[in-house]
Order: structure tokens, then sequence, then C-alpha cells
């Protein structure tokens, strides 16, 4: 495996507002390819201010749709980031890794929740 590849949020982002899920979608992008290619990323939050968790489902969460968690925990390192940030991340992670191993039970309960196709809510 050769170098590493070094994201920083805020470069992809342009922004310290790592808030919008397109913005993750742009994250996501990279960290894809890098793990498709066996690449070690290190992600940077360097000069990030704002973290939401549709920003963290859209950039981290959705590689656990593709990937393996010990593909992910591998290949994929942090740095430069908040502890409360960090704590903030884990959960996003846990919350997505449920979803992942039922995501057919969790969809039929948000269907319940916001209504049938009939457009009742």
């Amino acid at each position: 495996m050769s170098e590493n590849i070094q994201i920083s949020l805020f470069e992809v982002v342009g922004s310290p507002f790592c808030v919008a899920s397109d913005d993750g979608q742009k994250v996501h992008k990279h960290l894809d390819a890098a793990l498709r290619a066996n690449q070690e990323v290190v992600l940077s939050f360097q000069n990030v201010t704002a973290l939401t968790t549709p920003f963290l489902t859209s950039a981290i969460g959705e590689l656990y749709g593709t990937f393996s968690e010990e593909e992910i925990r591998s290949l994929l390192k942090v740095k430069d980031i908040a502890p409360d940030d960090l704590a903030f991340l884990e959960s996003v992670v846990r919350d997505v890794k449920l979803y992942f191993k039922d995501p057919q039970r969790y969809n039929q309960i948000f269907q319940e929740v916001l209504g049938d196709d009939d457009g009742e809510v």
C-alpha cells in the first residue's frame, strides 16, 4: 500500500461549516474512491467549526453501506477533531451501523411514522 491520502474537510467543503448533505457527498466521493483502491485515508477536521448529522451521514456513514466495518476501521483515520466532535461522529456512525444491519426494518418504521403512500401523514 502506498502513502496515505490526506483529505481536509475544510478544503473540500470550502468552509468551516460542514452541515449540508451535499457537501458530505463531496467528501464521500473522495473517501469511497480511496477505500475502493484499498488506500489509507486521513481525514482532517482542522478549521471545521460546525458539523451536522446529515453531513456526517453523507460523508462517512454511507461508507458502511458499501464497505465492512473492518475495512473502514483499517483504512480511514481522523485527525484534528475536537473531543466533542469525535463523540458526535461516533454517535452518528453507531446509528448508521444499526441502520445498515437491517435497513428494511428501519425503512418500515420510517414509513409507519410518516404515513402510508396515500399522502397521509
